[in-house]
């Protein structure tokens, strides 16, 4: 991998099979400034409309939340266990990663984003010929991730998932002519993480959520690995997704963020009160399952190539304590102990009727205490279903 600094980046939105050209970011005296390419401006979509919003000229980048970088962009970035892998490999090569812009950081994406955009010049990746064995990927990431930071796998896994968001170490692997994201265990996680994720899929799903495909893939050590059907592909188009981190330029790092913004942001994209819905219904799980990790990354939009926006399928969804154990995103104000009141409330800025907000709260309130049985059915490990219960049961209390 040659990794060249770059002060000049072409971008480019693949929203059909054909790609057009979105614009150009420059990289000038420490600033960002990215300017729309004249026939993009003609299609009319808005691919960011809060932050970049499609106009001809130059536009600077005055927000330092991502490093100056335009959080339309942001959203194509690895983090975690993506950015880890990165550096690690560049140090191996003697450079600094506190060198590298976010302008360089989007080179090394090039094509293998999440989304719809692509960038160019492309720092090349090397044909590596990889096992699609998830055992032995595991091996390779629990050495990469242990005492003695062994990097003969790091680039085999920069290839796999170096591009995929979040904490947790993931792939990206075509399997059954599908494009799934599949996730590992990072040090921190219970041994059974997989199965409680996948409990809490199977739990959503009979809530109500929009969910994409998952399953169990098996192991040979223990319940197997937690993986989802990619949503931002579809066969060959590529699939336009922005979150509410890159939307509003809300850092997922820390609490920053109210569900009424999300709310606020879903009814000005969508301008569908039934999308209000589905985004109200996943604020209530949220509530309901303890899944306190809800930070600003964990919500995305899709918008497909004629512009129409909607709420991404729900993903991320766990059991998780928070910062400090309030939920990262609060609701209404409250982040601690939020209550019935505070989710009628967050419904209304939806335009979402009292009645249809308490038939949702019901639903979910229905599901979630089926706990016990999908953990069981997942392989979930006595204790922890217990935890979960116990924590779950003090949730229902509050809401009667």
């Amino acid at each position: 991998m040659s990794l060249i600094s770059q002060n000049l980046v072409y971008v480019y939105y693949h929203g059909s099979v054909k790609r057009q050209l979105m614009g150009r970011l420059l990289l000038k005296n420490r600033q960002i400034f990215f300017e729309y390419d004249s026939a993009f401006i003609k299609t009319m979509l808005e691919l960011s409309p809060f932050k970049l919003p499609l106009k001809s000229g130059v536009i600077a980048s005055n927000d330092r939340t991502f490093e100056g970088l335009f959080g339309v962009f942001n959203d194509s970035l690895p983090d975690g266990w993506g950015r880890l892998l990165l550096e690690r490999k560049i140090m191996n090569e003697g450079v600094n990663p506190g060198m590298l812009s976010p302008i360089d950081r989007l080179c090394f994406v090039g094509n293998r984003g999440m989304g719809a955009l692509s960038f160019e010049p492309e720092n090349p990746h090397p044909d590596l010929i990889f096992s699609k064995n998830l055992d032995e990927i595991e091996h390779e990431i629990q050495a990469t991730l242990g005492e003695n930071e062994n990097d003969r796998y790091v680039e085999d896994l920069l290839i796999l998932g170096g591009s995929s968001g979040g904490a947790r170490p993931k792939v990206l692997l075509h399997i059954d002519n599908e494009d799934w994201l599949i996730k590992f265990r990072s040090s921190l996680d219970p041994k059974d993480i997989s199965a409680i994720e996948y409990a809490y899929h199977n739990m959503a799903k009979e809530a109500g959520l929009i969910v994409p495909k998952a399953k169990l893939f098996p192991s040979r050590k223990g319940v197997g690995f937690f993986g989802v059907k990619r949503f931002d592909r579809h066969g060959d188009e590529r699939i336009h997704m922005h979150t509410i981190a890159g939307l509003l330029h809300a850092d997922h790092r820390e609490p920053s963020l109210d569900y009424e913004s999300i709310m606020k942001a879903t009814l000005y994209l969508t301008r569908d009160v039934g999308q209000c819905e589905v985004q109200f219904r996943n604020a209530v799980f949220n509530v309901l399952s303890h899944n306190r990790d809800d930070h600003s990354k964990n919500f995305s939009f899709l918008m497909d190539s004629g512009g129409k926006w909607t709420v991404s399928p729900a993903y991320d969804l766990t059991f998780s304590s928070g910062p400090s154990g309030e939920h990262s995103t609060m609701i209404m104000g409250e982040g601690k102990n939020p209550t019935k009141a505070h989710l009628l409330k967050l419904a209304s800025v939806g335009n979402i009727k009292q009645d249809k907000a308490l038939e949702i709260i019901g639903q979910v309130l229905s599901a979630t205490a089926k706990w016990s049985g999908f953990a069981s059915d997942a392989g979930v490990s006595k204790l922890q279903i217990k935890n979960i219960r116990e924590s779950l049961s003090l949730i229902y209390k509050s809401f009667g």
